[in-house]
């Protein structure tokens, strides 16, 4: 599969930044990723990402690095942060911008060490795909976490992408999927990535997930867009 965020972001490293992702989605949406935001300093983060980084507190593993930039704050605070990502070419630049501890691996290949803090920023639920795959992924995610761990992670509640009707309900289209399930693909300077699912989960149903799989499920902040940040912990 192409390494469409790989490739931007050495790019950028490099200083052969010209232009953003494209991404499409099966929501009929065009957007763009703008590259230098995934060099964002902790002044530039959303609300919800900035309390995550406050809340992160012992062993912690950042699934998703990205170009490094929470583990990089983590890391200067004085914690102890290993980075994770499927991208060779993010793990390579998040290396080069002085990440110490870096793993190339998909999260669910991942079962090495366990941690005192998992965190998945920037809808880093998304991972599951889809809603189907959510008990498996969150049970995998348990496996990773210490006895008294926490799992930080942040979501959106796209509901607001769907037309409303006059008494307050929205038309969901009626295809048997969950409507926070979208699939992508990405494109940068000619490359297309193959496309992929990505979940995007309403609160309840991510509470619900967690109390089925053993897992309490609190609501920690509330972000400008329909975004909040929760946090996962054991049942005790």
């Amino acid at each position: 599969m192409a390494d469409v965020l790989g490739k931007a972001v050495m790019d950028f490293q490099q200083g052969n930044y010209t232009e953003d992702i494209k991404t499409f989605s099966s929501l009929d949406e065009e957007d763009v990723i703008p590259v230098p935001y995934l060099f964002r300093d902790f002044k530039e983060m959303p609300k919800v990402e900035q309390k995550a980084l406050k809340l992160a507190k012992g062993k912690i593993l950042d699934i998703g690095c990205g170009a490094g930039s929470h583990a990089l704050y983590l890391q200067n605070k004085g914690l102890d942060v290993t980075a994770v990502d499927n991208s060779e070419g993010c793990i390579t630049v998040a290396k080069e911008r002085g990440v110490q501890k870096t793993v190339l691996s998909n999260i669910l290949d991942y079962s090495e060490e366990t941690f005192d803090t998992l965190l998945l920023l920037m809808n880093g639920i998304g991972l599951a795909g889809t809603l189907s795959n959510l008990t498996a992924f969150l049970q995998h995610l348990a496996s990773l976490l210490r006895p008294n761990g926490q799992i930080l992670l942040d979501s959106s509640d796209i509901i607001y992408m769907f037309d409303e009707d006059e008494d307050g309900g929205y038309w969901i289209p009626n295809n048997g999927k969950y409507y926070g399930e979208v699939t992508f693909t990405m494109q940068y300077k000619g490359l297309k990535s193959e496309p992929f699912d990505w979940i995007y989960l309403d609160y309840n149903t991510l509470q619900n997930a967690c109390w089925a799989n053993g897992m309490e499920c609190e609501l920690m902040v509330s972000g400008e867009h329909y975004d909040y940040l929760a946090r996962l912990t054991h049942k005790k």
